[in-house]
């Protein structure tokens, strides 16, 4: 767990008074630990939704304070720019995965090398050049895929707010002789 993301609850326990905490032992009182993760593992994608749309305002604000009308229009063509780079690098990825089975990957074995938390689910898809196989109820979080290999071996992979949580290998028993 990253250090900044322990919440305020420690804090708030500490300062309140000894006459406050019946108060406070019903079950919806206080966010469980589960929920508190969760929303310290969506936290760097939420900082990420605020922080890139102010920096492009602010470098358009800048621009136009240094540079005026030409600058602004050298801002916006760097923004539009970047976002078609990522734009088009998106249909790629899904284009090739369109092109092979839901579920299917090459070797889980080296899948499951090769993830780390935090991987967003473009990239993972990008990897397995497949779409993966939809094991949890759909548009719930957290979301769970399956890529299976051709020797029935399977990765499984949750996410939560579009990034990788948790990942784990299956391999089935080998057949006895």
């Amino acid at each position: 767990m990253r250090p900044f993301c322990l919440g305020w609850r420690p804090e708030f326990l500490e300062k309140m008074p000894v006459s406050g905490y019946p108060a406070l032992s019903g079950r919806y009182a206080l966010p469980t630990v589960r929920t508190q993760r969760l929303r310290c593992e969506n936290s760097a994608m939420n900082f990420q939704k605020i922080v890139v749309p102010i920096a492009g305002l602010a470098a358009l604000v800048l621009a136009y304070r240094f540079y005026g009308w030409p600058g602004v229009a050298a801002v916006v063509t760097a923004l539009a720019m970047w976002l078609l780079l990522h734009f088009t690098r998106m249909m790629q990825v899904l284009k090739r995965a369109a092109k092979r089975p839901i579920g299917y990957v090459d070797s889980a074995v080296m899948l499951n090398a090769k993830l780390k938390p935090g991987m967003t689910l473009l990239h993972v898809i990008a990897m397995t050049r497949a779409l993966g196989e939809l094991k949890s109820a759909k548009d719930e979080q957290p979301e769970v895929f399956r890529w299976t290999d051709g020797s029935a071996s399977h990765v499984s992979c949750t996410f939560v707010g579009g990034k990788l949580a948790h990942h784990e290998l299956f391999r089935p028993e080998p057949p006895a002789s």
